[in-house]
């Protein structure tokens, strides 16, 4: 891993859950699980555990948007509510947030949106987030233990796009890789120049 700057934004990444949110930063990546909680009182148990994490301090916030393709599954009308609390909670604090899709994500950790296309489809989802979780242990350092480890992987992928956009990435990333950032929802920021040739090459 080579040598941080001595000085670096506050980048936090968040994967949103109702039963396991990643929240994630440079170094360290947690799972807030609400347990037996259920509607408004997982809601507020999660948002507090999100604003506690990103309140007063963080320079930009990198959100887990909807995946489309997996609207239909339980939970998703309650899901949208808690993605929509939480980035009304970071503007009303006028802290910037960026919203990557699962693909971006995925793509910036393995190379490719579909990293185990050549497995059997029942086994894709579950290997690719073995892919994301070993990216985040192996390339950035940060153990994604427990219940909630492909969560924190996924927070920890977000946080390191969000460094990277913005000129500190912690780690080299290849090419194949940064592709992914010129397809995020980014803010209205000053981004590194290389991203910039990204956003205005397309």
């Amino acid at each position: 891993m080579q040598a941080r700057e001595a000085w670096q934004p506050r980048v936090i990444g968040l994967d949103l859950s109702l039963a396991s949110t990643g929240i994630a930063g440079t170094g360290w990546a947690l799972a807030a699980r609400p347990g037996r909680r259920r509607g408004h009182e997982r809601l507020d148990w999660l948002l507090a555990a999100i604003a506690g994490r990103v309140q007063d301090s963080a320079d930009l916030v990198v959100v887990e948007g909807a995946a489309y393709a997996q609207g239909g599954q339980a939970g998703h009308h309650e899901l949208a509510g808690l993605w929509w609390r939480a980035t009304q909670y970071l503007w009303r604090q006028r802290i910037p947030y960026a919203v990557a899709n699962p693909h971006h994500r995925t793509i910036y950790a393995t190379g490719r949106a579909n990293p185990a296309h050549h497995l059997p489809r029942s086994q894709r989802a579950r290997v690719a987030k073995g892919m994301v979780r070993t990216a985040a242990v192996e390339r950035y350092g940060v153990a994604c233990d427990g219940p909630g480890r492909y969560d924190q992987a996924d927070a920890t992928v977000l946080a390191a796009m969000g460094l990277d956009w913005l000129g500190y990435p912690t780690v080299p990333v290849p090419d194949t890789h940064r592709r992914a950032l010129g397809a995020v929802q980014w803010p209205d920021l000053t981004p590194a120049p290389r991203i910039r040739e990204l956003n205005c090459g397309k």
